[in-house]
C-alpha cells in the first residue's frame, strides 16, 4: 500500500450518508457509503481513482430523497485502500468491488451511473452483471478504441523524458512524479473548460491530492478494459440490452464527442443527449440537470405504489407566494415577515408559504406562518456557516463559495417544491441557489421570481491578495452575464436600501461600476426594519414592559448563528471593567436560537438569554449595546438611536465593507476590531458610547411598504 487514505474537506457536506462500510477483496479494502432509503437504487461507479467519491457531491442530496443512492471510493484515493501493484487498478476490479459494494449494501439491482472512467465501467458492469442493472447513466464515458482520441494527446508518450512539460505533454509520469499539483491543475482545468468554473477545478485538485503521485501512475498503468480490439468493445456494447443514457459535451477536452456518438449507435436501448457547449464534467458544471436526469431515468424502473393526484382550476384557486428566505441571520426573517405583511394587505387572500431553515423558521413558527413541509429537507446554511466560522472570524465569500453543494441540493428541494405545487409568485431574499441556478437554468422558471439583497458584488479581502481578487471579480463577472443575459428571470430586483447606500468602486478590473450597475437593474425600496419603529418610540414604557428599571442597560447581542460564541464571551471578560466605568451596569446577553447560554460564564450584573423574539425592542430600550456588525441589528441601533460599539467579523466582506459603508453614511462609526477588543479596550468603548448622545442620519420609513408595492405589481 502507498500514500495516505483520506477525503479533504472542500466544503459542508448537504447529507450525510445514513450508512457505511468497507468491503475487503483479495486483502484491498474499499470503502462505502448509501444515502436515503427508496425503493429504487442508484449505484454512482467511481471514476479514474484520480479523484473519490466526493466527484458526485452535487448528486447524493438530491437523489437521495427520491431513492436510495450508494456510493464507493475507487482504489487508490478517498477512504479506500492504494493498492501497489498495478494489476490492480484493472477495470474487471472496479466492476467487482461494485458487485461487493452492492451486496455488503444489500442492493440486489441498480441503475448504474458514471461519468469518464466510471461511465465506462459502469457499461462493463452492466454487460456483465445485466441480472443487477436496471439501467445505465454514462457521461462521456472513455469507451476505448471506436474513434481517435485528441490529437493532442497522441504526440507525447505516459514515459517519455521531455526537456519541457506543456500542455498536453503533461499527461506523463515524470511530469506528475515531479509536479502532481501542476498536473492536476492543467488536467481540471480542461475538464472543465467552461468559464467561471473556478469552484470545480479548485475541488478536483483538492481531492486529486487526496493520493500520492506513484499511486496515480499505477492507476493510469493498469487502467485495462480487457477489450482486445474493436470488434470486442463492438460485440460487448451490443450485448448490453437495458435502457441506457449517454451523455455528452460537445466541447468535451477529453473524451470526444464522437465516441458517445458511436456508443449509442451500437446500443439496443441506448439515447444519447447531446450537451452544447459543455465540457466532460455536467454533473459538477451543470448539476440541475444531471440530477433530473438521472431521476428521470431511474423513476423507469422504479417501483410504482397507486398514487392519486389533485387539479384545481386556476381562476378559482387562491393566490399563493413561495417565500424563501436566506437563514444566514435572523434579518432577513424580520424583513421578510414585514414584507408578507404588507403584500398581504395590498393582495386579499394571498397565502404565503414559507420554504425556510432554522433559524428563520424560529421567528415565523412564533408568528404562525406557513411553513412548507418540505423545509425539513433543506439542508443548512447555518451549520455550514457555523463550522466555517473562526474565532470571530468568519470568511464570507469563501464560506459561501465553499458551500456549493448545500445550495445545489436546496435549489433541487425548491425545484421539487414548485413542480408539484403551482405559486403565482416566488420570493428570494437572497436565496442564492433560486437566483443561480434559474440563471444556469432559465426554462425552469415558470412563476415570476422577485430577488431581494441588501448587497450587491462580493468584494476582496485584502490579506487573500490577488488570487481572491480574481476569484470575486470572476464571481461577479458572471452575476452580471447571468442578468445580462437573461433579464427575464428576475421580474423584479429590489435593493433594501437606497443608491447611496451602495459601495462606490468596480465589481473588478473590466467589471462596471457597483453603483451605477446596481441603479441599472435594481428598484430601491430603502431600508427595511422588521418592526414599526413608531412601536418602540416610547422607550419609558418600553422599559417598564420589559422590566429595566433607572439602572443603566447594556445589551450584547450577536444575531442567528453559532458564530457570535467568541465575541460574547470577551464582552463577558470586559464587563468587570465596564461596571468600574459604568457603576451599577447591567448587562444582558442574548446568545441566540444557536448557542446554549448555560455554556457562556457568568459574573454579577450579567443575564444571559436564548432566543429573544422581539430583540428590537431589547435594542430600543437600552442604553448602550455591543454587537456584531451585521446590518440588521446595527440598523435597528440606529432606527432607536441608541449609541453601540459593532465589532465586525474578521474576514468579513459584507460586515467590513457593505455594513460599514452603509453605517458611516447613517453616522454610526463606533468600531472596533475583535484582535484590539482586550477587556480594558472594550470597557473603554462600551463606557465611551454610553456617554455618547447619538446624531444618526434619520432612517425613511416605508421600506416594507414600497418593497410590497413592487411586488404586488407581479401578482
Amino acid at each position: 500500500m502507498t500514500d495516505r487514505v483520506g477525503r479533504s474537506d472542500t466544503g459542508t457536506p448537504a447529507r450525510l450518508p445514513d450508512e457505511t462500510g468497507t468491503v475487503e477483496r483479495d486483502g484491498i479494502r474499499i470503502y462505502w457509503e448509501s444515502f436515503g432509503s427508496g425503493g429504487q437504487a442508484i449505484l454512482l461507479m467511481p471514476t479514474w481513482s484520480i479523484i473519490h467519491s466526493r466527484n458526485w457531491k452535487f448528486q447524493t442530496a438530491y437523489l437521495a430523497r427520491h431513492f436510495r443512492v450508494v456510493t464507493f471510493d475507487g482504489r487508490g484515493n478517498g477512504l479506500s485502500d492504494r493498492p501497489g501493484d498495478a494489476s490492480a487498478y484493472h477495470h474487471r476490479e472496479f466492476v467487482a468491488d461494485a458487485v461487493a459494494v452492492l451486496d455488503a449494501a444489500g442492493v440486489e439491482r441498480a441503475c448504474v451511473v458514471g461519468m469518464s472512467m466510471g461511465g465506462l465501467r459502469a457499461l462493463l458492469f452492466a454487460a456483465a452483471h445485466p441480472e443487477r442493472t436496471d439501467s445505465v447513466f454514462a457521461i462521456g464515458s472513455s469507451v476505448p478504441l471506436l474513434t481517435p482520441g485528441p490529437e493532442a494527446r497522441a504526440v507525447f508518450g505516459f514515459d517519455d523524458e521531455l526537456d519541457h512539460y506543456e500542455g498536453w505533454a503533461k499527461f506523463n509520469r515524470n511530469y506528475w512524479l515531479r509536479d502532481q499539483r501542476g498536473f492536476l491543475e492543467f488536467f481540471f482545468g480542461q475538464v472543465f473548460p467552461e468559464p467561471h468554473s473556478t469552484k470545480q477545478i479548485e475541488d478536483c485538485v483538492t481531492w486529486g491530492l487526496d493520493t500520492g503521485a506513484e499511486t496515480l501512475v499505477l492507476t493510469a498503468v493498469g487502467a485495462d478494459s480487457g477489450l482486445a480490439d474493436v470488434s470486442a468493445v463492438e460485440e460487448l456494447l451490443r450485448s448490453i440490452e437495458c435502457p441506457a443514457v449517454l451523455v455528452h459535451g460537445t466541447d468535451d477536452m477529453i473524451i470526444p464527442f464522437e465516441r458517445s456518438e458511436r456508443v449509442a449507435e451500437l446500443m439496443p436501448a441506448a439515447e444519447l443527449v447531446r450537451l452544447e457547449d459543455a465540457g466532460h464534467g455536467p454533473h459538477g458544471r451543470d448539476p440541475v440537470l444531471i440530477n433530473r436526469m438521472i431521476r428521470e431515468l431511474a423513476a423507469r424502473t422504479a417501483p410504482r405504489p397507486p398514487a392519486s393526484r389533485a387539479w384545481r382550476r386556476a381562476l378559482v384557486r387562491p393566490k399563493r407566494a413561495l417565500y424563501v428566505s436566506s437563514p444566514i441571520g435572523l434579518g432577513h426573517a424580520w424583513r421578510d415577515v414585514a414584507i408578507a405583511d404588507e403584500l398581504r394587505r395590498r393582495v386579499p387572500g394571498l397565502e404565503v408559504h414559507w420554504l425556510a431553515q432554522e433559524p428563520v423558521t424560529t421567528v415565523l413558527r412564533a408568528r404562525g406562518e406557513t411553513i412548507h413541509p418540505a423545509s425539513a429537507e433543506l439542508a443548512s446554511e447555518v451549520v455550514h456557516i457555523d463550522v466555517e466560522a473562526g474565532d470571530h472570524d468568519l470568511h464570507a465569500f469563501q464560506a459561501i463559495r465553499r458551500m456549493d453543494e448545500i445550495l445545489c441540493a436546496n435549489f433541487m428541494v425548491f425545484h421539487d417544491v414548485v413542480c408539484e405545487h403551482r405559486y403565482d409568485l416566488w420570493i428570494g431574499d437572497e436565496a442564492w441557489e433560486v437566483d443561480h441556478f434559474l440563471h444556469e437554468n432559465p426554462e425552469l422558471k415558470t412563476a415570476p421570481f422577485v430577488w431581494l439583497t441588501d448587497f450587491v458584488g462580493f468584494l476582496p479581502m485584502e490579506a487573500g491578495g490577488e488570487r481572491e481578487a480574481f476569484l470575486t471579480a470572476d464571481y461577479n463577472a458572471e452575476m452580471i452575464e447571468h442578468v445580462e443575459r437573461f433579464p427575464c428571470v428576475r421580474d423584479r430586483a429590489i435593493f433594501v436600501g437606497e443608491p447611496d447606500d451602495v459601495v462606490a468602486g468596480t465589481f473588478g478590473p473590466g467589471l462596471p461600476e457597483i453603483r451605477a450597475w446596481t441603479e441599472r437593474h435594481y428598484d430601491f425600496a430603502g431600508y427595511i426594519p422588521g418592526f414599526d419603529p413608531r412601536a418602540v418610540a416610547d422607550r419609558a414604557l418600553l422599559r417598564a414592559e420589559l422590566g429595566f428599571g433607572d439602572e443603566p442597560v447594556l445589551v450584547v447581542a450577536v444575531g442567528g448563528s453559532g458564530v457570535g460564541a467568541p465575541m460574547l464571551r470577551r464582552v463577558i471578560e470586559a464587563l468587570p471593567a465596564a461596571r468600574e466605568r459604568i457603576p451599577g451596569l447591567r448587562t444582558v446577553a442574548v446568545a441566540g436560537p444557536r448557542i446554549d447560554p448555560a455554556s457562556l460564564p457568568q459574573v454579577d450584573g450579567l443575564e444571559t438569554r436564548g432566543y429573544v423574539h422581539e430583540l428590537y425592542r431589547d435594542l430600543a430600550a437600552c442604553d448602550v449595546a455591543v454587537v456584531q456588525g451585521g446590518l440588521t441589528t446595527t440598523m435597528e441601533l440606529v432606527i432607536g438611536r441608541r449609541p453601540f460599539v459593532a465589532i465586525p467579523l474578521a474576514s468579513h466582506f459584507e460586515q467590513r465593507h457593505h455594513v460599514r459603508h452603509r453605517l458611516d453614511r447613517y453616522g454610526a462609526t463606533s468600531w472596533l476590531d475583535y484582535g484590539d477588543a482586550d477587556p480594558e479596550t472594550l470597557a473603554d468603548a462600551i463606557a465611551a458610547a454610553y456617554a455618547s448622545e447619538p446624531d444618526y442620519r434619520a432612517v425613511a420609513p416605508g421600506g416594507a411598504a414600497r418593497a410590497a408595492s413592487l411586488i404586488a405589481e407581479l401578482l
